[in-house]
């Protein structure tokens, strides 16, 4: 049961405990057409994103008079309503009956579609920025290395060289848990975590970035949608996920290409050259995106993965943690 808060004006609209293996649940005002629902305590989960898409999913089934628009993310949605149609406290009701008709966690199945990407590592346009960067904003920059980000994140997550950084790179899905903070820029996660790389930001932010570019901060994968300052080490491009004009049939429903839920693949791995003449066929049509509509995730079947992998995902987190360890950071 929602306990809500007494003051009206407050922030907090309602709470609710954690029970029966479900984590607690804070209903957050943010303004008067969006309500913020958190689920569990402020710390890293990959797996609470299964549980916000779940209810996600169900609220969009629904149907609910008044809801607009949902923005979830890893531990969150945001809920964008009409305040004329649907009154707060009927959404939190609403929310609070789908939240408990959903199946137990280790049974949920989650529409997932998965995406490959071609990718170029240490293309010349990262290249051009990162020097850029050296000549401009810091010269003495430890995480650049012979004019590439690739040796570093090496270094620091003890992997042999730049090559096997790649590889881990494509050796592993990449969850998109959310979109935001540019248009369409997807926060993607690994996985599998025996190639779950970790790596700190720029310090100071780099104040050029090629749109495409992909790169790690954090255990968080990005792809820049457009050109941009950014702080993530930088290891190679990609295609546009981010097309306003709508040139190719991947973004006729919408210019954002990925979505929260997607599976993410990199591969095939190509030259600059190709990715010239693949970006050309993007923008005039002929490029065909490697998208399965049709895929679905297993929670059960990913959380026995996790298990039967656990011992080597902590073998390279440890080792990881040791090469961090004798790593300058920037």
């Amino acid at each position: 049961m929602a306990q809500h808060d007494g003051q009206t004006s407050g922030v907090i609209l309602a709470t609710v405990p954690a029970r029966e293996g479900r984590p607690k649940i804070v209903y957050r005002q943010a303004g008067d057409r969006f309500m913020l629902v958190e689920f569990g305590d402020m710390e890293f989960d990959l797996t609470m994103s299964f549980r916000v898409l779940g209810l996600n999913q169900a609220l969009k089934d629904h149907g609910l008079d008044g809801l607009i628009e949902t923005v979830p993310a890893i531990r969150s949605i945001l809920i964008h309503y009409d305040s004329t149609r649907l009154k707060p406290d009927r959404l939190i009701q609403a929310v609070e009956d789908l939240y408990e008709q959903l199946p137990p966690f280790e049974t949920l199945t989650i529409p997932s579609r998965r995406i490959s990407l071609p990718i170029a590592f240490n293309d010349r346009w990262t290249r051009a920025d990162i020097a850029r960067y050296v000549e401009h904003i810091r010269k003495d920059a430890p995480n650049i290395i012979n004019g590439n980000n690739l040796e570093y994140g090496a270094m620091y997550n003890g992997l042999r060289d730049a090559e096997e950084l790649m590889e881990y790179v494509m050796a592993t899905e990449w969850w998109s848990a959310a979109i935001g903070f540019f248009p369409g820029l997807p926060f993607l996660y690994p996985l599998d975590r025996r190639y779950a790389i970790v790596l700190p930001k720029y310090n100071p932010t780099r104040p050029w970035t090629p749109e495409g570019a992909v790169g790690i901060a954090g255990p968080c994968l990005a792809i820049y949608p457009v050109a941009s300052a950014g702080g993530y080490q930088l290891f190679g491009r990609t295609i546009p996920i981010y097309d306003p004009k709508q040139r190719n049939a991947a973004f006729a429903e919408n210019p954002i290409l990925l979505r929260p839920g997607d599976r993410v693949t990199f591969g095939p791995r190509v030259s600059d050259e190709e990715l010239i003449e693949i970006r050309e066929a993007v923008y005039n049509g002929t490029y065909e995106y490697q998208i399965d509509h049709d895929a679905t995730f297993d929670v059960g079947e990913y959380l026995r993965f996790l298990e039967e992998t656990r011992e080597e995902a902590e073998a390279f987190r440890r080792r990881q943690e040791e090469a961090a360890q004798r790593t300058p950071v920037p």
